[in-house]
């Protein structure tokens, strides 16, 4: 199937039915968008540094910082959306990524 677009110069946006849309900037905090997480970000506090390469890098700012290092709460699961940015980027793989519902104490 190919699309028509040889008179996309005239189409006008309120001929479309709207899509997703970001209301207001930095709405982020009134949304819970973890649900379709199918794995989530384990972190190893024995080999993690503080580096904080994982709150630098993760898209959801689902990562807390306190006192300047990973709160002990350190992910809030209702904004990760289990992407495993953090894990890919952490320098020394303190990060794990397990599936969702993983009994944490079977992970090391």
């Amino acid at each position: 199937m190919r699309w028509d677009i040889s008179k996309m110069n005239t189409w006008k946006a309120e001929e479309f039915p709207r899509g997703a849309m970001i209301p207001q900037a930095g709405n982020s905090c009134d949304y819970v968008t973890g649900g379709w997480r199918s794995d989530r970000p384990w972190r190893n506090v024995e080999t993690c540094t503080n580096c904080l390469i994982c709150w630098i890098f993760c898209p959801d700012s689902a990562i807390a910082v306190q006192d300047e290092k990973l709160a002990d709460e350190w992910v809030n699961l209702d904004h990760c959306k289990g992407c495993g940015i953090c894990a890919n980027e952490c320098p020394v793989e303190a990060i794990t990524m397990v599936p969702e519902g993983c009994d944490i104490s079977e992970v090391k």
